[in-house]
């Protein structure tokens, strides 16, 4: 599928799209964002990914014309069809709204990870902002590593999320994720998977890693991906029985909301 995006309503081919040099968006990553995921054209759990890029505006106090945002997300999916892919909703510090429709990221059937250190700023709690460079790098390191992608860990050694994905992980038969007290997304896939199970919200110490029994990412792009080893280790089965009956039910679950 054509890659198409709206600024401000205007749509067109996304690599010819434009927005002024001076936006504080682009030179200070200073803005918000959501990414929901689109099967046949409909978006899923679309009203909560709005709502919270409603509170992530409000915590960074940007201002910004919600309506007209649905208005344009809705013109672009009409454009494209019924379509699977990834729309992206992005507000700017200077208000303006982007919409880029993409086609899904490639994803292997399972990840390995890389543990990295990572500080969270406390400031941006609950916020998805544009300020996703540490991230980003964090990515770049794993791989360097000989990873996939990245494990944040703090410096205390407290194990947190992937850069852009929810984590859970088995020990000891039980399904469990690090609480949001422990500075993680609220993560939209994370809460319907948290809704589909009997997970247990659990800190998680490095240490601890090596016990681990199963362990997958959850986000909107990955749904439910198996990760099949940490920092070189491999778990004892990618996907592992817990990971697979949660995939499988999480593909239903999206498919009785996406066909209601």
């Amino acid at each position: 599928m054509d890659e198409l995006a709206s600024v401000n309503g205007t749509i067109g081919p996304a690599d010819e799209m434009t927005i002024p040099v001076t936006d504080e968006g682009l030179l200070r990553g200073d803005g918000v964002f959501e990414a929901a995921r689109l099967y046949g054209g409909r978006l899923f759990a679309w009203d909560q990914h709005l709502a919270r890029l409603e509170r992530s505006a409000a915590n960074i106090r940007l201002e910004f014309d919600l309506a007209a945002a649905k208005l344009e997300v809705d013109a672009l999916i009409a454009r494209a069809g019924a379509v699977d892919g990834v729309v992206r909703l992005v507000i700017t510090r200077a208000g303006r709204r982007i919409v880029v429709l993409s086609p899904l990221p490639d994803r292997a059937p399972t990840v390995t990870l890389g543990t990295v250190e990572y500080a969270p700023s406390r400031v941006l709690d609950a916020v998805k902002s544009l300020s996703y460079a540490a991230n980003m790098l964090a990515s770049r390191l794993a791989k360097e590593a000989g990873a996939d992608e990245a494990l944040l860990v703090t410096p205390e050694g407290r194990v947190l999320e992937g850069p852009t994905s929810a984590f859970f992980y088995v020990l000891d038969v039980r399904l469990c994720t690090p609480p949001l007290a422990d500075q993680v997304l609220d993560s939209i896939t994370r809460r319907h998977v948290l809704a589909l199970t009997d997970t247990t919200e659990r800190s998680l110490d490095r240490g601890e890693l090596d016990e681990l029994e199963e362990a997958f990412l959850a986000s909107t792009t990955r749904e439910v991906q198996p990760v099949a080893a940490i920092d070189g280790r491999p778990l004892p089965a990618a996907p592992g029985p817990v990971t697979a009956a949660i995939a499988e039910a999480f593909r239903q679950h999206v498919e009785v909301r996406t066909s209601a």
